[in-house]
C-alpha cells in the first residue's frame, strides 16, 4: 500500500463538513511512532476521544483500523488532524504488549503544566498524591476524581508516574478533565492550598480519628485537601506532618486498608457529602 495513497470516504460526517477527509494509508505492519517525552500515544476509545475534545490537548494524528473509528472521524475533522488507516497489527507494535488499544491511537504532545495557583473552585477538593507511582491506580484515581469533579490533582514532579497511555487508558477519559498540578515540594504546597483555606486531611488506616469526622460540619464555602500516599509506605513523616488531621476510613469490616484507589472513591464520597450537606 501507497503511503501517498487516499481512500474516499463518502457522505458527510456529523460536523457538518466534508466526510471526504482521507485517511493516509501505511504499509501493513509499520512501526508507528514511539512514546517519547514531547509525544503522548493516548489508546483506548475513551482515552482518544476525551483527548479529541479538550481543546488544551495539542493532538497530532490519529491512527485507526479499518471500520474502528467508531465516530471518532468527525472530532478528528474538527480538530483538523489526519488521519491514518493502519493495520491492528502496527498499533500494538507501538504500545506496551499488554494494551488494549481497541485499534485506535492518538499522538499528541503532554498537556501544558498548570500551577497551584491556577487552580479554580469548582467542589471545593484537591487531591493530593504523596509519591503514588502505579500509572493503574493513579489512573483509577484520576476517573474517580472526575467523577467527583474535584478542582485538581496534585503530585511531585519525581516519584510520580508518566501521564502516558497506560494511566490515560485506565482513567478512561478523566485525564483530559482533571487538571493536574506537579510540584517540587509537597509539604510546602499543603501549606500554600492551607493558605488559601483548605482544611488538609491525610488518610491513614491506623490515624485516630475517622474521616467523616475530620469533616463533619464543613459546609458549602469550604474547602479540603484530601492527602493519599503510596501502599505499604504511606505518606512520608513531613507530609504527615503539614497535614492539619489525619484521618482514617470507618469500614465496618476486619480489613481496614483498601487498594488506594478503592480508599480514594469512598474518602471522596465522605468528603463530598460534609462539603454539601444542608445546614
Amino acid at each position: 500500500m501507497n503511503d501517498k495513497r487516499r481512500f474516499e470516504r463518502g457522505g458527510r460526517n456529523r460536523a457538518g463538513g466534508a466526510r471526504g477527509q482521507a485517511l493516509q494509508g501505511r504499509p501493513m505492519g509499520e512501526v508507528l511512532a514511539r512514546a517519547t517525552p514531547e509525544l503522548v500515544l493516548l489508546y483506548g476509545w475513551h482515552s482518544v476521544r476525551a483527548a479529541l475534545l479538550n481543546p488544551a490537548r495539542k493532538v497530532l494524528r490519529l491512527h485507526a483500523a479499518a471500520g474502528s473509528l467508531a465516530g471518532l472521524e468527525a472530532l478528528a475533522a474538527q480538530r483538523k488532524i489526519p488521519l491514518a488507516e493502519v493495520t491492528p497489527q502496527a498499533i500494538s507494535a507501538s504500545l506496551p504488549r499488554e494494551a488494549v488499544h481497541q485499534n485506535v491511537l492518538l499522538e499528541c504532545r503532554p498537556l501544558p503544566d498548570l500551577d497551584l495557583s491556577e487552580i479554580q473552585r469548582k467542589s471545593g477538593i484537591v487531591l493530593v498524591l504523596d509519591q503514588i507511582t502505579d500509572p493503574h491506580n493513579v489512573g483509577a484515581i484520576i476517573r474517580t476524581a472526575a467523577a467527583f469533579n474535584v478542582d485538581a490533582l496534585v503530585m511531585t514532579d519525581r516519584n510520580a508516574p508518566d501521564m502516558g497511555g497506560v494511566l490515560a487508558k485506565a482513567a478512561s477519559g478523566g485525564l483530559e478533565m482533571v487538571p493536574i498540578v506537579r510540584v517540587v515540594n509537597l509539604a510546602r504546597a499543603l501549606r500554600h492550598l492551607a493558605e488559601d483555606g483548605a482544611l488538609c486531611v491525610g488518610l491513614d488506616s491506623d490515624a485516630p480519628h475517622t474521616l467523616a469526622g475530620a469533616v463533619e460540619g464543613l459546609g458549602a464555602g469550604r474547602s479540603v485537601a484530601l492527602v493519599l500516599g503510596a501502599e505499604g509506605e504511606g505518606l512520608r513523616r513531613l507530609t504527615r506532618e503539614t497535614c492539619d488531621v489525619m484521618a482514617r476510613l470507618d469500614l465496618p469490616g476486619k480489613i481496614i486498608s483498601l487498594n488506594v484507589s478503592n480508599a480514594c472513591a469512598l474518602a471522596l464520597s465522605n468528603v463530598h457529602q460534609a462539603l454539601h450537606a444542608r445546614a
